[in-house]
């Protein structure tokens, strides 16, 4: 049996399909998109969750970031540190539960100079509420990275 046409047009199709995510911006390698796209320089300079766009974006630290502007992404190129979400963007109440959980970017605070965000209203509250909720995320974070 000949498995030599069946294997060139499954290739073909594989080759295709990768050109065509590289032509609009997709490849398989480029870093997770942060926070769902929202720009961590706008908490801090708006005291809001705002959108970034792919027009504005910086890769660090394993992560891709877009930005509503140039000069935020120009902020945060400059330090990257004060700017970052704390648990790698992950719901700060999860992590002080040990859990791994997706944080909505629209529920955030900034605590000491920190963004934090949060999977849930409830959640984003009891840490206002609760100085140990952010201690026990910080204890548990090594061990969930």
């Amino acid at each position: 049996m000949n498995f030599t046409k069946p294997l060139v047009a499954s290739v073909s199709v594989v080759l295709l399909a990768a050109t065509a995510a590289r032509a609009q911006g997709r490849t398989d390698d480029a870093p997770a998109l942060a926070l769902k796209g929202y720009d961590v320089v706008a908490y801090f300079k708006q005291s809001r969750a705002s959108k970034g766009s792919p027009e504005f974006r910086r890769d660090f630290d394993g992560a891709r970031y877009y930005f509503a502007s140039a000069e935020h992404q120009a902020a945060f190129s400059a330090d990257p540190d004060r700017f970052l979400p704390q648990f790698r963007g992950h719901c700060s109440m999860g992590i002080s539960l040990g859990k791994k959980i997706d944080a909505d970017p629209t529920l955030f605070k900034i605590i000491d100079g920190k963004l934090y965000v949060f999977s849930s209203p409830k959640g984003a509250d009891a840490a206002d509420q609760d100085p140990e909720v952010l201690a026990r995320a910080r204890q548990n974070w090594p061990a969930l990275k």
